[in-house]
């Protein structure tokens, strides 16, 4: 029972944290992640590779892309060779939100300073 109190506690920091990085940024995690992870990459990825990165379903994935390209932060592009496959990469906009959450202007909540590593 102890481990659930505990893990009913991370999930409220948790929101916590997510409730208070939206109203400094207007991201969500998620669509931070995503951003993230392009940033990783260094070049075009496939919704396919995000998902992989993030551990989003594929549907969660193109949902959470679909609201960060209309915030301008990504841009898709078309496959060279395949016209189907669609390529995200950042923005220059995108590039700058991602400067921004760098400065970490958010406080860790206490409950998650144990759990998260700082690199």
């Amino acid at each position: 029972m102890k481990t659930i109190c505990m893990m009913r506690d991370i999930y409220k920091a948790l929101a916590q944290f997510e409730t208070a990085f939206m109203q400094e940024y207007n991201l969500s995690l998620n669509e931070a992640m995503v951003l993230c992870s392009l940033q990783e990459a260094g070049c075009e990825i496939t919704s396919t590779a995000i998902a992989e990165k993030t551990e989003m379903g594929t549907s969660h994935t193109s949902k959470t892309l679909r609201s960060i390209e209309e915030k301008g932060l990504i841009q898709r592009s078309m496959g060279q060779t395949d016209k189907r496959q669609m390529y995200f990469s950042l923005t220059p906009e995108g590039k700058k939100s991602l400067k921004a959450l760098s400065l970490e202007k958010i406080e860790i909540p206490e409950q998650l300073k144990g759990v998260i590593n700082h690199r």
